[in-house]
Formats: structure tokens, sequence, C-alpha cells
């Protein structure tokens, strides 16, 4: 593929389709976050366990996965855009069913939607973005990733809302069903703003599946195997802390609503600021090596978060952790895009992150059992260790 000649972040082509992606990702990680800080909630409304609370995250999750090679190898020989569309029609389902959910087989079968919208979304536009933005790919990626801050931010916002209900509305008391219906709302926005400044044909050819050739390309090298296996601890990690994280303070931490719901938005106001400069600096310098700094940061303060008692501590310590680990996404991309062919760009970045997510996906199906029989300050002690070897393996690979 030719070099792109306008790779300008605001303005021309480029930096509009940058732009709209980034709003669409922000409107679905917006619909996703919700479930997070809304958890205790949904748990008492279906009467349910944090065990099976955490199955259906997991089942999100592992959607989630299962969706990214398919639909980054489709995009390989179709348009990019041929896929982002169907993600967000996904997601706009998805969300209403989310809206209107009174079962927990309802809640399982939104959750399913939710991460497989999600999945269709998510290889096609890191793909178009990489053919997009060649020299300056770790910012582009750190500006669309920005977009799961943004989202977890208005997600955590509108959260401390619903939870606070008679408090903060004073006439009216909110319930946890109704924002779902402005995100399904909102995507159907962000996707006709796509349509009008997309330029590309809608075209889906029918590519060869090539599965085992990709699989043998990402593992070929010990390099490349210590990546897949790094980054999978590191997203089984996030996806235990993140689909956990307010009912934590809440419970271990005894913290009263909608303190939980407000230190669920720090990592998000530290994420949106972070991950443009990371995918920034890792332009510049060794990716690896602003990763396992990242790791080493973010293990500490997981450390501090279990110990600290006062709320100024948890806050501090949920902060910095944030710094940590919202390095490591434009980064991730970033990684597995360079050593990618031209020709299967989507096809590697799929099957890489399907590894990823689903062994990520076993996060919050750890974190629900384990907070359960041993505890969450143990539990989030296994985590940290999780990140202690993630940077190990990178360490090991750096040179």
């Amino acid at each position: 593929m030719s070099r792109p000649a306008d790779e300008r972040l605001f303005g021309g082509h480029s930096g509009r389709i940058l732009w709209s992606l980034a709003l669409a990702w922000a409107t679905l990680q917006t619909g996703r976050f919700l479930l997070s800080p809304l958890l205790p909630t949904i748990i008492d409304t279906l009467s349910i366990t944090t065990v099976t609370a955490g199955l259906a995250l997991g089942g999100l999750q592992l959607a989630y996965a299962l969706t990214q090679y398919p639909s980054g190898r489709i995009s390989d020989s179709s348009s990019r855009a041929a896929l982002v569309l169907p993600g967000i029609g996904v997601s706009i389902g998805a969300f209403l069913l989310v809206a209107v959910t009174s079962t927990y087989g309802m809640f399982v079968v939104a959750t399913l939607l939710v991460g497989a919208g999600k999945g269709l979304f998510a290889i096609p536009s890191r793909a178009l973005l990489s053919d997009l933005f060649v020299n300056r790919r770790g910012q582009a990626l750190g500006i669309y990733t920005a977009g799961t801050d943004g989202g977890g931010l208005l997600a955590a916002g509108v959260a401390f809302v619903i939870v606070g209900g008679t408090t903060v509305l004073a006439t009216v008391t909110p319930t946890w069903r109704l924002p779902f219906g402005a995100i399904a709302a909102a995507l159907i926005a962000s996707g006709l703003l796509y349509v009008v400044w997309n330029h590309e044909p809608l075209r889906i050819d029918r590519p060869p599946v090539a599965l085992v050739r990709t699989l043998r390309r990402l593992f070929a090298t010990r390099r490349q195997r210590g990546l897949l296996l790094a980054f999978s601890l590191f997203y089984f990690t996030i996806g235990a802390w993140i689909n956990f994280l307010p009912t934590y303070l809440s419970d271990a931490k005894e913290l009263s609503a909608p303190l939980p719901q407000l230190l669920f938005a720090v990592v998000f106001a530290v994420g949106i600021t972070i991950k443009p400069v990371a995918g920034a600096l890792s332009d510049r310098l060794p990716r690896r090596l602003v990763a396992v700094t990242g790791l080493m940061l973010a293990a500490g303060a997981l450390g501090l978060v279990i110990t600290a008692r006062s709320v100024t501590t948890i806050a501090a310590a949920i902060g910095l952790f944030a710094v940590g680990y919202k390095t490591q996404f434009p980064i991730i991309d970033a990684l597995v895009l360079d050593t990618a062919p031209d020709d299967n760009l989507g096809g590697d970045l799929g099957a890489a992150r399907t590894f990823f997510l689903a062994i990520g996906a076993l996060g919050p199906v750890y974190m629900g059992t384990a907070a359960a029989t041993v505890g969450y300050d143990r539990a989030l002690g296994g985590l940290a260790l999780c990140l202690v070897v993630t940077a190990a393996v990178l360490c090991r690979d750096m040179r």
C-alpha cells in the first residue's frame, strides 16, 4: 500500500475519518462502561450474584474477542466501511435490548450482542486508521483509543446521576435502563456522520480465511509469542479490574454511593489525556520500553489501592494505576500493526486481539468468583502479579 499523502490529525479527509471513528468508538464505550458503575444496581434489580454477573460480562468479552478476526480479515479484502457500519448497527440493537432487559437471560443476550457489535467495529476502524496514518500511527491510535476514556468518563457521570437519583434530581428518579436507549440514538447519529464523511465504497468480498497462515506468522518468533502472552495477561487483568471496580469500592472499601462512581470516573479522566501522549511517545521511543514503564507503575499503584484507607489515597492510587495501564492501549495495537503485512493488517490485528481478549474474557469471571471465595484484596493481589509478569516478558524481549 502506498504511503498516504494526508496524515493531518485535524482537517482533511484523514482527520475527519479519525474523529468520526473516535466519536463512534466513544459512544460504544459509553454504553459498554455504563454496565460497570451500574452493576451493583443491576445485580439488585435482576436478583443475581457477583458470580452470575461476572459470567455475563465475561460472555460480553468473549463475544468481543471472537468477532475480531473475521471482521478484520473480511475488511482486508473488502472496504473497511462495509464492516464499520454493521458494527454500529448491531450495537444499536444491543443497547436497545439492554434498555428493556427485565430478566437475567435477556441481560446475557444483550451483553453478548454488545460484545459482538464492538468486535465488528473495532478492527476495521483501527485498520482504516493504520491505512491513513503511517508515520503518525501511534498518535492516531492514541486519539482513537482515548474515545474509550471519553466514553468511560461520560458513563461515570451518567451513573452518578442514576445512582444519586433523588439527591441529584430532586423531582425525578431515573432508571438504570434509560441511558441505554440514549446510547442507541447517539450511535445512529455518529453512524450517519461517518457515512457523510466516508469516501470508501461499501463493498464486501469473500476473502480466504487464512487463519492458519496468520497464526503461524503471529507465533513465528519467541519475541512475538512473548508479546501475545504478555498482553493476554494484561487484558485478563483489565477485564477483572474495570468490570468490578465500583463494586469493589462499595463492598471492600465500604464507600457509599456515589463515591464509587466518582472514583470510577478518575480512571477515564486520566486515560483521555494519557493515551494520545503515550501513542506519540511510542512513535519516538521504543514502544516496549514505554509499555514496561507503564506496567510497573500500574502494578505498584494496584498494591497501593489494596492498602489505601482514606478516600484521597484511594483516588490517588486509582489515578496512578490509570496512568500505567492506559499507556498500553495505543502501544498494543501499534506493535501488532508494525509487523503486519499490508494485505493482512486487519487479519493480523484481529487474530492477535482475539487471542488477547479471549483470555481477557476470563478476567470478570475470575474477579466475581475470587471476590466471593477469597475476598477482593487477594483477588487484586493476583492481578498485580499478572502485571509484573507482563512487564517481565516484554522486558526480556526488548532487545
